[in-house]
């Protein structure tokens, strides 16, 4: 499955890093917002992503568009994540992958000729009413936080 532009974010449960139940898209509701997937916690890449888009994050909240990182790790891992690189992006936790798999996130990867599934990195920006307005998929990290913010200033 897959999400195209226009579409509604479909409802999904998910674990915020405190532990408690995050409701999509009720935690968007009424402002824009993005969500970003990313692979794992504490990794080199995923690591640069989080801090670009904590280093935008007041401008985020001056558009008034929330942001949110999510991947499979769990909350605990969240925590110490978000603790050891001081993040402001809030992030959580799609412990089945029912909205990885709704979005087609959840990909088959290869690496050194063996495949498996994972996360492919992607953000998804949308509108006050939970309607897809853009979609980034095989995203790389340099420049993307800000790429995000321009299309969430364009909303505007």
């Amino acid at each position: 499955m897959s999400i195209e532009q226009g579409d509604a974010l479909p409802t999904s449960e998910l674990v915020a890093a405190d532990g408690s139940a995050l409701a999509l898209p009720a935690w968007g509701a009424g402002a824009p917002f993005a969500l970003y997937f990313y692979p794992k916690d504490d990794t080199s890449g995923c690591t640069r992503e989080a801090q670009d888009f904590t280093a935008l994050m007041p401008e985020f909240t001056a558009l008034g568009v929330q942001v949110l990182g999510i991947s499979k790790d769990p909350p605990a891992k969240h925590q110490k994540f978000t603790a050891k690189y001081d993040l402001a992006v809030p992030l959580a936790t799609d412990e089945d992958g029912a909205l990885m798999e709704a979005l087609g996130v959840w990909v088959e990867k290869s690496m050194y000729g063996k495949k498996y599934m994972g996360i492919e990195r992607s953000t998804f920006l949308f509108d006050s009413s939970a309607k897809l307005v853009r979609a980034w998929r095989k995203v790389k990290v340099p420049g993307h936080a800000a790429a995000v913010l321009d299309a969430a200033r364009a909303l505007g």
